[in-house]
């Protein structure tokens, strides 16, 4: 009865106090069953698909409009899909398909899924620093990662990375404009547009990461491509918009 509350019927407004992204380079063939009819794969060279892994600590997290002590703060994990989505005004939308969404919090878990389309579940998260050294790891989820702290332009590109460089990289670093999900009965597509301002992400060196999500999906030729940590961004959502595929 309430299914159209799902379709973010409102905007939504927070606070990025850190985002960190790790994308990861497939062979495009073996993506493409992941993601709905209605989008394609945005890829590289024709050849390589990405599935990014970010992990958002956001603050005061809340209908947008209201005052900030009305939000909650949450570390957020969203495993995506980069893709594109043709409107019907035939433009073509550069965005993310959600595969899984992991939250700290129950609360964010609730109202998630009550709001949203992106399958939150709630996990143990524990983060440690220690020696420029930062670790982010789950218990439950069967995820862990080690990278270090020093931020700087001249750090390497992850081996076996097929991006040139990280100008060419920062194209699949995220966040995008959008996000779309996609009602197969309905053939409906929901359009999620984010805003945000003074996005500049800086390549971290990864020291080691394991996704056991990632792991799951019985991919070949998964390679870790770029990583990515920005701070202090303000961020919204607007309200989603639907409209009829073909």
């Amino acid at each position: 009865m309430f299914s159209f509350l799902k379709n973010h019927p409102f905007a939504v407004e927070a606070f990025f106090e850190s985002s960190l992204v790790f994308t990861y380079a497939i062979p495009k063939e073996q993506i493409q069953p992941l993601i709905p009819e209605c989008l394609e794969l945005d890829t590289l060279h024709d050849k390589w698909a990405f599935i990014a892994v970010a992990m958002v600590q956001t603050k005061a997290l809340r209908p947008r409009g209201f005052p900030e002590m009305f939000g909650n703060n949450f570390f957020l994990i969203g495993y995506r899909v980069f893709v594109r989505y043709t409107n019907k005004a035939g433009k073509r939308l550069k965005g993310l398909y959600i595969l899984k969404s992991e939250t700290d919090k129950k609360k964010m878990e609730f109202f998630g899924n009550m709001f949203t389309h992106y399958n939150y579940t709630t996990t143990d998260i524990h983060q440690k620093n220690e020696h420029d050294i930062k670790e982010i790891y789950s218990n439950r989820s069967g995820f862990k990662i080690h990278i270090e702290t020093s931020e700087s332009e001249h750090v390497a590109l992850p081996a076996g990375s097929p991006f040139m460089d990280w100008k060419e990289a920062r194209r699949f670093a995220g966040p995008l404009p959008f996000t779309f999900t996609y009602n197969a009965t309905t053939r409906e597509v929901l359009i999620i547009e984010g805003v945000r301002e003074d996005w500049k992400p800086m390549p971290v060196k990864v020291i080691d990461c394991h996704f056991s999500f990632i792991q799951s999906l019985k991919l070949k030729d998964v390679t870790l491509a770029n990583a990515f940590v920005i701070h202090n961004i303000p961020y919204y959502w607007r309200k989603g918009k639907i409209e009829q595929w073909k």
